[in-house]
């Protein structure tokens, strides 16, 4: 018989979990407990707050991309922009007339098709001033 203060604790290096379980159903219970209480604090959680982490990922995602020792790639760019956009609006279109440009020219921004004015840039940043 197994006593619990007997036993050692190890550690999973690829998951970083522990072997505290003493069963199978243990470790499911355990499990299931954990993601009932993240879908209950996943319900109080407001549509601005998802926004804002949301972005917050994408700006992480931006500043990793900066420190990249070899970082040349335009596609980044377009990738980010849509992003950005997508996060914020559920139309494209809402954000091409906020910013006041076309939708025709920020689709062709966004698929590479065309290369982003100064105009659009000095818009884009203003633009995201106001969301962060």
């Amino acid at each position: 018989m197994t006593n619990k203060k007997n036993i050692k604790y190890t550690e999973d290096p690829e998951f970083g979990l522990d072997s505290r379980y003493f069963s199978k159903k243990e470790q499911e219970s355990e499990s299931i407990a954990l993601m009932e209480a993240r879908l209950n604090r996943m319900k109080n959680v407001s549509k601005d707050q998802i926004i804002q982490a949301k972005l917050m990922q994408l700006k992480l995602k931006m500043e990793d991309y900066i420190l990249r020792p070899n970082c040349d790639s335009r596609t980044f760019f377009t990738e980010f922009l849509a992003s950005y956009i997508d996060t914020i609006y559920s139309k494209r279109s809402s954000f091409a007339q906020d910013i006041n440009i076309s939708s025709v020219y920020l689709s062709q921004v966004i698929n590479s098709h065309r290369e982003p004015k100064d105009e659009f840039l000095m818009k884009l940043l203003v633009h995201s001033e106001k969301a962060f």
